[in-house]
């Protein structure tokens, strides 16, 4: 279904974007796969493969003939070419007939989810390409790639809805775990364990899945559970997501720990924590098609910044699909490492993080981190938005 989804859709994008041809070319993709194979084939690939779609609504593929049966069972192929001894001459007659003006490949130079074409696979097309005299009609494949990526069909957006519902029952699980004393790996351990339970997958990789900080002195984000433990006083921050037939959801939830005698968290603690919950729903109240980025996550800075606190270190929001960060468009500030992405438009359909952080001295890490789906006019939750400080007893 996904495939036949997403070659369908590559097809209105081509005419959109009047480009004849568009080719995804791997080889040995378990080792060294193009992050877009997944809307194209079922399967790994092992030798030169091509995976051909034009504007003219034409869809092929030239793989060896080993793999030709598993791709020729999506049913979203018009033709599929298996060789034995080489793929340059059935890729050749291919393109004689398609005769294309522009040929666009997956390489681009500020969006990595984009850029699957190693350099080694570039050269040996351009070689093919030259005695078709199509060598200078290579155009880059990044605003195909992107559209494809971020334009969420039903089913990806069903599997997400799910992955998100999964990851905050977890959560709730988790909350009733937490306890003084318990450290941050028994924590992790903990949400691992339910996860297994539910026979899901992690959403990223399970050394920093779920990531869990206690207190005044962590590593703050992208850190591996250490044994420090949960103690009276401590502010805890979990980031976790899990995958549902290969999609991602990407949450973090803020949990405070009461001394004895408390029954709400401190003034600064509770002042951290609301500026974070003011600053996301302006974010979101913010975002709908058109807008760019660098927009959004300005309204979240400022006031993050306004509220005496430094800004966040970070873009704010990340698109979700099957990665979790996933995506060329990037509500984020205009920095060197971010490029172009905070300056592309936002657009119906997006799956997006968002997530400001600070710093409340003494006690840990502010975040909370949603998921918005933008749509005609605006954008709706994925998540159930944390409003309140989760309390641990």
């Amino acid at each position: 279904m996904l495939i036949k989804e997403k070659i369908n859709q590559a097809k209105a994008i081509l005419k959109e974007l009047d480009i004849d041809c568009w080719i995804t070319f791997v080889r040995e993709s378990s080792i060294n796969g193009d992050p877009t194979l997944s809307f194209l084939a079922s399967a790994d690939v092992t030798w030169h493969s091509s995976f051909v779609i034009t504007k003219a609504g034409g869809a092929y593929a030239v793989v060896g003939q080993y793999d030709k049966k598993t791709v020729e069972d999506t049913g979203a192929y018009d033709e599929v070419f298996g060789f034995v001894s080489g793929f340059k001459e059935p890729l050749t007659e291919l393109l004689k007939k398609i005769n294309p003006k522009n040929i666009a490949l997956n390489y681009s130079v500020g969006s990595e989810i984009c850029d699957g074409i190693t350099y080694g696979m570039y050269l040996t097309l351009v070689e093919v390409l030259k005695p078709l005299g199509l060598e200078n009609k290579i155009v880059s494949a990044e605003k195909i790639v992107s559209a494809l990526r971020q334009r969420k069909t039903d089913y990806e957006l069903g599997n997400i809805k799910e992955a998100v519902k999964e990851a905050e029952d977890i959560f709730k699980s988790a909350a009733l775990f937490i306890k003084p004393g318990v450290t941050e790996k028994e924590i992790s351990l903990f949400m691992k364990g339910e996860v297994e339970k539910k026979k899901l997958g992690l959403a990223w990789e399970e050394q920093v899945c779920p990531a869990v900080f206690t207190g005044p002195d962590n590593a703050q984000a992208h850190y591996a559970p250490s044994d420090q433990k949960v103690e009276r006083g401590h502010l805890v921050n979990i980031d976790f997501g899990v995958k549902v037939n290969k999609y991602c959801s990407d949450l973090q939830r803020n949990f405070y720990v009461l001394r004895e005698g408390e029954t709400k968290a401190p003034e600064e603690v509770l002042k951290g924590f609301n500026t974070i919950v003011n600053a996301i729903q302006s974010a979101k109240d913010g975002i709908k098609p058109g807008r760019k980025g660098v927009e959004i996550d300005l309204i979240a800075r400022e006031i993050i910044e306004k509220n005496g606190y430094e800004g966040f270190p970070h873009g704010l929001g990340h698109q979700v699909g099957m990665y979790p960060h996933d995506g060329t468009a990037l509500l984020g500030p205009a920095w060197e490492k971010y490029a172009n992405k905070p300056f592309e438009l936002l657009e119906k359909g997006m799956v997006f993080t968002i997530e400001p952080r600070l710093n409340v001295a003494g006690y840990g890490i502010c975040s909370i981190e949603e998921m918005i789906i933008i749509t005609e006019n605006g954008c709706e939750w994925l998540s159930n938005p944390q409003k309140e400080l989760i309390y641990i007893k």
